[in-house]
This record gives structure tokens, C-alpha cells and sequence, in this order.
């Protein structure tokens, strides 16, 4: 630096000649620091760019470190010079692969493509990482590097990119505990997680408890189907909704059980397109079919669904009682709701079982009819 501040040549030669890495190293930090700690004229910071054009090639690893750590959060620095740092060794490249907003999108699906496992994993870390950079870190990355891209909150991440994830590694606790701890998650992919979680749950109750498969098998599906039915939030969209229920379908766990535990929840939307799918026929006949007042049209709508005998009169029942009832949608009447919905039901059964939840009752009813289907 010169005495009136500004950089020269003398700058650029005492770097070249400077034998020392650490000394040339604390030039470079100086240098680089000062653009950030005062106003720079147009000319004097073109100065800087010209020396650190020349620095991102040094041949000491220590004063290219030192450079990529002092300008990886640098208002403004030029893409090339941001670009070259980014695609050095790993130790050169992560801050600016972490923090550097210089770089494109381009630029990082370019180093994800030609890097190695410790750039991929610092480009998964980033503040914010866009949709398409999330989906070529799961194209392209590790299993290490799509748990550190699952567990960034600041990741966004497609529905596609989810799925892509699941069937590559749905089975690696290391990527779907934190997939299933992020704050927001498409529904389908959820569902999908319960049912990873569910399985693994599975083998290790009967590996380690000596449970017959049979009866893990009842104990999951109970639990699958309410951690499923918990999923349904105020405000899932109708195209969220058929999805998921298509998905139920097609990989056969959209039961008559879970299709009861919906409507015991106050959840007639879904109740009535899960009929729909598995009746094949629109909602709006569902609806008039479930509200004819003879009871013959969900008579004939569940034997159609191939839904349990005992489980039709619980439904109709459940009905009644949904139909008596105010669901106004405020905090807590969903549960509120649920829980005055399953008390009539019970009310109404208690001659017959003496049970004190839904689940005995539902597995008392459907009992040897478990693999029965809604569709």
C-alpha cells in the first residue's frame, strides 16, 4: 500500500518477490481486508482485482487460503477471481464455496459436477442453496453430502429432489432423520418418510423383542396410520390431497382403517376422496352417495371400496356424529373435534366392546380383515 493509501505496483512486486508464504499471506489479508474496511476509488479497486488475478494462482496453498478467506464474504468481488478460488483444493475453495455470493448458479453446478466430495459438501451448507443446485447435490453428491443438503433449513428443495433422495438412500437414517426433522416437507414425501421409518421400526421389533412379524405388522400399521393422519394440516391443497391418496393407493396402504381414522378426525375431505379413488368415481358422487338418507349409497359405496362389514357401520356411525358436530377450524378443535367424535363412537359400541380408544375398537372390528383396502 502506498502512503496516500492507495494500492501500486511496488504492492503486486513485493508479493511476487516475497519468498515467505507467511509474509506474503499477511500482505494478501491486509490488502484484501482494506477493501472491505473503507471506500475504494474505481481505480484503486481495479488495482486490487489486477493483484488478486495474480494471487489465485500462487503456488503456496497458504497465501491462496488466506485470500479465499478474506474475501469469501466481499461485496462485489468478480466472479472470475470468486469462480478460480471456489475450484482450487478443498482448503482453498470451502470458504468460498460457503459464504461467496459472487458465484452463480452455473458456477456451482459446474464445481458440483467437477469437484470433489468436500466442495459438494461446503456448496450443501450455503446460507441458501436454490432448487436447482439442491437437485444436482442429489444427482450428484454422496450420501454424506445429501444429509448435510437435508439438514440445511436454507436448502430449497423440489418435491422431485425429495423423491429423487428417498429412492436413492430412503433407507439411510444418516439422510432421512434429518429430512424429517425440517420444518416444511411436501406431503407425499412425508408419507413416504413414515413408511421408511415404520419398516425399519418393524424389523427391529421383531430382531430384538422376539414379536412375531404378524403382530409388528398390526402395531406399525396402527402407528403408520397415525403418524399419517397427523400429517393432514388446515389449508393441504385438493391437488396435495389426491396426491398423497393416489400414492397411498398405488403402493397399497390406503386402508379402510386409515380412511376411518380420517373421518374420526374430522377430515371428510379426505375420507371422501379416498372413497372417490377407491370407488373410482368423482368426489361429488361420494358426497351424494355418503348423504343419501337411506344409508344404501355408502352401503354400496363401501362394499365397492371393499371396506370390512364391521368397519361400514362404524363409519356410518362416525357420520352421524360428524354431521352433529361444528368443526370451526380454530387452534386445538381439531383435536377437540377428534376427541368428541371418537367418544360418541364409543358411546355407541360400548355394549358391544369394552374399549377405551379408537385403536382397540378399530382392530376389533376389522379383526381378520387387516389387509383389507379402501380401494
Amino acid at each position: 500500500m502506498s502512503e496516500n493509501g492507495s494500492l501500486s505496483p511496488a504492492d503486486v512486486q513485493r508479493l511476487l518477490s516475497d519468498r515467505s508464504p507467511e509474509a506474503r499471506a499477511e500482505t494478501v489479508g491486509k490488502i484484501a481486508s482494506s477493501l472491505t474496511d473503507r471506500e475504494f476509488s474505481s481505480a484503486e479497486r481495479k488495482e486490487a482485482e489486477a493483484i488478486f488475478r495474480v494471487l489465485v494462482s500462487d503456488a503456496e496453498v497458504l497465501v491462496r487460503q488466506t485470500l479465499s478467506e478474506t474475501l469469501k464474504e466481499l461485496p462485489d468481488l468478480p466472479s472470475d477471481i470468486a469462480k478460480t478460488l471456489a475450484s482450487d483444493i478443498a482448503d482453498v475453495a470451502t470458504p468460498m464455496l460457503t459464504f461467496s455470493e459472487a458465484l452463480s448458479d452455473e458456477d456451482l453446478m459446474e464445481i458440483v459436477s467437477s469437484q470433489s466430495e468436500s466442495h459438494q459438501a461446503a456448496i450443501a451448507s450455503r446460507a441458501v442453496v436454490s432448487e436447482a443446485v439442491s437437485d444436482k447435490l442429489a444427482e450428484s453428491g454422496s450420501e454424506e453430502v445429501v444429509a448435510t443438503l437435508m439438514g440445511n433449513e436454507g436448502a430449497q428443495i423440489s418435491e422431485k429432489t425429495f423423491e429423487k433422495v428417498l429412492d436413492e438412500y430412503g433407507d439411510s437414517e444418516k439422510v432421512n432423520a434429518p429430512m424429517a426433522t425440517r420444518k416444511s416437507l411436501p406431503i407425499t414425501v412425508a408419507e413416504r418418510l413414515v413408511s421408511l421409518v415404520s419398516d425399519k421400526l418393524q424389523e427391529h421389533l421383531v430382531t430384538h423383542h422376539e414379536m412375531s412379524p404378524e403382530t409388528a405388522t398390526d402395531l406399525i400399521l396402527a402407528s403408520r396410520e397415525k403418524s399419517m393422519i397427523g400429517l393432514l394440516k388446515e389449508g393441504t391443497s385438493s391437488g396435495e390431497l389426491v396426491r398423497l391418496i393416489d400414492q397411498l393407493h398405488e403402493n397399497g396402504r390406503l386402508t379402510s382403517t386409515i380412511v376411518l381414522r380420517a373421518l374420526c378426525m374430522g377430515d371428510i375431505d379426505f375420507f371422501e376422496t379416498a372413497l372417490a379413488r377407491g370407488a373410482d368415481i368423482s368426489v361429488a358422487n361420494v358426497h351424494i352417495l355418503i348423504n343419501d338418507q337411506g344409508g344404501q349409497g355408502l352401503t354400496q359405496l363401501c362394499k365397492k371400496c371393499k371396506i370390512p362389514e364391521g368397519l361400514v357401520e362404524m363409519i356410518s356411525v362416525a357420520l352421524d356424529v360428524v354431521r352433529q358436530l361444528e368443526y370451526d377450524g380454530n387452534p386445538g378443535d381439531r383435536a377437540r373435534f377428534r376427541d368428541q367424535v371418537i367418544s360418541r363412537v364409543l358411546t355407541h359400541f360400548q355394549d358391544r366392546f369394552d374399549a377405551g380408544n379408537v385403536d382397540y375398537l378399530i382392530s376389533r372390528i376389522s379383526k381378520g380383515d387387516e389387509g383389507a383396502s379402501a380401494a
